[in-house]
């Protein structure tokens, strides 16, 4: 029976049993070297309710002993299941499996149904059981050489009894790790507890792990990974993201829903999670305490940089950490600290969110240490890098770090600044409609090329396959598939708009871009009259569904201040409360997707990028000439405080 996908999670967690969890020893690169000269990998399986179990692969091992191990270990039916690693469903062989990576085990659409539910673990073989130290890091890059001393500093207290501390506010969970003078050392966050996560502790439950999640094209359970991605990518910690690494984390704290109706268990047990684990920053407050003229500008370049590659959805000031430098807090005389970049990287051009975008420092021409490093970005080495690091990493997500990085680098090259750069990347909204923004117009023509060029190498080719993005979702197809095509939709009427010109045709999308840039306020009026003539596209959801700022909406109350250590630590890490339990499709607006790169072949995908590159000049152009006077444009904020 299909799963209703707004309904509770119908699966029970199954809590995993341990050998004396708590008697092993951190594990650093001494663990990874010994495996690799006997040939063996260690990975971490995590079912899509949430529970994991780490295990040692042989090269004999396959899809079936795994499953089979999990059946053993946890009691977890696997039949009618699948285990995939990123983008790849394997099938039965594991040789493409990384040293310590992460598998995710989902039951296929047709087994799910609240009958079958994940009991306890009864299996009495132990070798089939975790016995892993309490953390473990994913990976073993230099990178995580600070994050391997916070671990070993949460063990040593986890030991002496120090207890981490839960995060009461927020939209997902999330809880502060001490060391043995229970001083705060890192934040973690389990994937199986974020927004719609089947453990999520504040009651926002109902989807399973890889479904879309808070934003559309970042699905549940994979923003842990995202938040690392952040920070390897910053580059000679050169925006400031504090040190992070996945972890496969055992503590008792952790939350466990029933499975049913979202409630917490009562009983407290040890549970393994898959987390991200980011160094605890103390900081003085975050950017909505304190007036933005005091902030360097050289922080607020460095950090727009990063969100303007990783295109941030989610760069709101609760994210920005504050620290005084001189204890004051003079002009210029503060720190800046990003956090949570959960909702960096989607699958698909989304929205962003940059804070940023009309602080007068964003309005100062980039200098020239800046564009050096601008200059010096490899998008094609961070690809291969994320790959080799984050081997979970979904191509599509690398498709958009390698578009927006291009963006940036071309775009500061032509002497654009980073709120112009920002500008291009925001969507507006007008006449009570989302436009896609002046980035996704030239995206949308770059795909047209593309396909007037298929069209006349092959006018035979059969144009009636569609490939769905989130094919995970799609059990209620009439319902859910409307919003997937929402892009092309959009792309089929635009290029069909009733505007002329000389020779008859109908205009692009990209000659509609530079007039609306030109346009100016004494013909707003007759410009919106014109619109209003145009056929609205039936498939995308009105202003009312979409300008909901997902900071001001009931999933956020009032601030919290939880006071620890003489600190204010709620300030940047902690997110608004919210009560009751309600389902995923309840709280937020769905968002759209005018652009998609994931269903492009590889060729596709480099003739893509070549017309891409080929239309930025002339958009960089009419930006620039527009630029000084330019009256500020009503924007879609869609910040949510995650």
């Amino acid at each position: 029976m299909s799963r209703k996908l707004d309904s509770p999670v119908q699966t029970q967690m199954a809590v995993a049993l341990f050998s004396n969890p708590l008697s092993g020893e951190y594990h650093g690169s001494n663990r990874m070297e010994r495996k690799q000269h006997t040939g063996r990998r260690r990975v971490f399986v995590q079912t899509e309710s949430g529970c994991v179990l780490g295990m040692d692969l042989d090269r004999s091992d396959n899809v079936h002993t795994v499953k089979r191990r999990l059946q053993i270990a946890l009691n977890v039916p696997t039949d009618g299941s699948s285990l995939t690693f990123g983008d790849v469903v394997l099938k039965n062989d594991l040789s493409a499996v990384r040293n310590d990576s992460p598998l995710l085990l989902t039951r296929n659409l047709m087994h799910r149904s609240s009958s079958t539910p994940c009991l306890s673990p009864t299996g009495r073989d132990l070798q089939q059981r975790d016995r892993s130290g309490p953390i473990e890091i994913l990976g073993n890059s230099d990178r995580f050489t600070r994050t391997s001393q916070v671990v070993k500093d949460m063990v040593k207290a986890i030991k002496m009894g120090v207890d981490p501390i839960p995060v009461h506010s927020g939209l997902g969970g999330a809880y502060y790790f001490r060391n043995s003078r229970g001083e705060c050392v890192s934040i973690v966050k389990p994937t199986d507890e974020e927004p719609f996560a089947p453990n999520n502790p504040k009651g926002f439950v109902g989807k399973a792990l890889g479904q879309p999640g808070l934003k559309r094209s970042v699905r549940v359970g994979e923003t842990g990974f995202r938040e690392v991605a952040a920070y390897l990518l910053d580059k000679d910690h050169f925006a400031n993201v504090p040190p992070t690494a996945l972890v496969k984390i055992t503590h008792s704290i952790f939350n466990i829903n029933d499975g049913v109706n979202g409630n917490k268990t009562p009983q407290k047990k040890l549970v393994s999670k898959i987390a991200s684990c980011q160094q605890f920053i103390q900081h003085d407050f975050d950017a909505s305490d304190h007036g933005t003229s005091s902030f360097p500008v050289t922080s607020v370049h460095r950090i727009g940089i990063l969100d303007i590659r990783i295109l941030n959805t989610d760069r709101h000031a609760g994210n920005l950490l504050v620290r005084k430098l001189d204890g004051v807090g003079m002009f210029g005389q503060v720190e800046l600290i990003p956090i949570d970049h959960g909702l960096c990287l989607p699958e698909t051009l989304e929205d962003p969110y940059f804070e940023w975008i009309h602080w007068p420092q964003a309005s100062i021409p980039f200098s020239d240490d800046e564009l050096e490093y601008i200059e010096k970005l490899d998008p094609l080495e961070d690809c291969e890098m994320l790959r080799r690091e984050l081997p979970m990493i979904r191509e599509a997500c690398l498709r958009v770090l390698v578009l927006c990085t291009i963006f940036l680098k071309e775009s500061a090259a032509y002497g654009l600044c980073l709120a112009e750069v920002g500008e291009m990347m925001t969507r507006e909204f007008r006449s009570g409609e989302e436009e896609p923004s002046e980035l996704e117009v030239i995206c949308m023509e770059a795909r047209r090329m593309l396909a007037e060029r298929e069209e006349v190498l092959s006018p035979k080719a059969d144009s009636g396959d569609q490939e769905f993005l989130f094919d995970i979702d799609c059990e209620e197809a009439e319902e859910d598939c409307t919003l997937k095509f929402a892009a092309d939709d959009y792309l089929t009427r635009a290029s069909s708009f009733p505007f002329a010109n000389g020779s008859g045709h109908g205009r692009s999308l990209l000659s509609k871009l530079e007039e609306s840039i030109e346009e100016e306020e004494d013909n707003e009026v007759e410009e919106q009259g014109a619109l209003a003539t145009l056929p609205t596209p039936e498939k995308v959801p009105s202003v009312s569904k979409l300008s909901m700022s997902l900071k001001n909406t009931v999933l956020v109350g009032e601030k919290s201040h939880l006071k620890h250590m003489g600190s204010k630590p709620g300030n940047g890490y902690m997110v608004n409360t919210s009560s009751g339990h309600r389902s995923a499709s309840e709280q937020l607006p769905a968002s759209i997707s005018f652009v998609k790169l994931a269903d492009m072949s590889e060729d596709d995908w480099t003739l893509f990028l070549e017309k891409f590159q080929d239309m930025l000049y002339p958009a960089f152009a009419k930006r620039k000439s527009v630029t000084l006077g330019q009256r500020q444009r009503q924007r879609l904020g869609t910040s949510c405080q995650f």
